[in-house]
């Protein structure tokens, strides 16, 4: 694992934060920020194949799940977590499982990430099985929680994907749809919650989103199936009831939604008088 180039340790490009302005910082940072879409785009067909090879297997009734550690993990769990009330989709069809378990979601547990065994662990208390997809997320691509979990997966025709940041990085080389976005060294060195987060937060958005999209979840740019959690999203709900089904009267199109549960079951219903 030492002999890969480690691009997410390298040094800064900018050399004595501390004696830039406030000014000097945050447009230097912007424009580190803004070479990271132009790295998440030229792994664009990559992503694709991941992507694909989600929807089949969830199609057939499998589940994906994330795993990584820190930062990483973190933003596993927040995609994973928004999937339901985003898409009404089952909770545990998309799990996000972060080394440490929930108090690392907002506490760092020393050493969680180095257990090349825990990560597996990890997915066999939710029953993992061949049917499933599971992709380590890791900016290092070195991380022993991710790589042994993926390694394990190989081993049991659990079809894997991952997203890292450095070039051949050793998580790349557990996983049948390797992801590697790289964004160069971090404004503050090493801290790869910066672009490198960024990069994997964007590449998450996209797995989720085409897979909810091509799941069905999705109708023209609405999400149809949102779950109705508080009064924006009722709201949201209404006036897509009412774009839908042409009716003009809030309050009964409020009613009809709210009798129903989703505007996607409120339309259809009403279309079927």
């Amino acid at each position: 694992m030492n002999d890969f180039k480690k691009i997410t340790e390298q040094p800064s490009h900018y050399r004595h934060l501390e004696k830039m302005s406030v000014a000097e910082i945050l447009t230097n940072i912007n424009k580190e920020d803004k070479t990271v879409p132009q790295a998440v785009e030229k792994v664009i067909p990559q992503i694709e194949k991941l992507v694909q090879a989600i929807i089949d297997k969830m199609v057939a009734g499998g589940r994906l799940f994330y795993l990584g550690a820190g930062t990483s993990g973190r933003l596993g769990v927040v995609d994973a977590s928004e999937c339901p009330p985003t898409y009404g989709v089952p909770y545990g069809l998309v799990i996000g499982l972060i080394a440490g378990g929930t108090k690392a979601i907002t506490q760092a547990v020393e050493f969680a990430e180095d257990s090349l065994e825990q990560g597996w662990k990890d997915l066999e208390a939710h029953y993992i099985t061949a049917q499933d997809v599971v992709v380590g997320i890791a900016a290092s691509g070195r991380t022993p929680y991710v790589i042994g979990a993926l390694k394990k997966c190989r081993e049991s025709g659990i079809v894997t994907g991952s997203i890292s940041c450095n070039p051949g990085a050793p998580v790349s080389k557990e996983a049948d749809f390797p992801i590697e976005v790289v964004v160069g060294p971090e404004f503050v060195t090493g801290s790869t919650r910066m672009k490198s987060g960024t990069a994997q937060k964007l590449v998450l958005n996209m797995i989720s989103t085409s897979v909810m999209i091509r799941l069905g979840r999705v109708e023209d740019n609405k999400m149809v199936n949102m779950q109705l959690t508080n009064d924006k999203l009722v709201d949201r709900g209404v006036r897509m009831v009412m774009d839908n089904t042409g009716l003009t009267d809030y309050e009964q199109a409020h009613q009809l939604l709210i009798k129903h549960g989703s505007v996607k079951k409120a339309v259809d219903v009403w279309l079927k008088k």
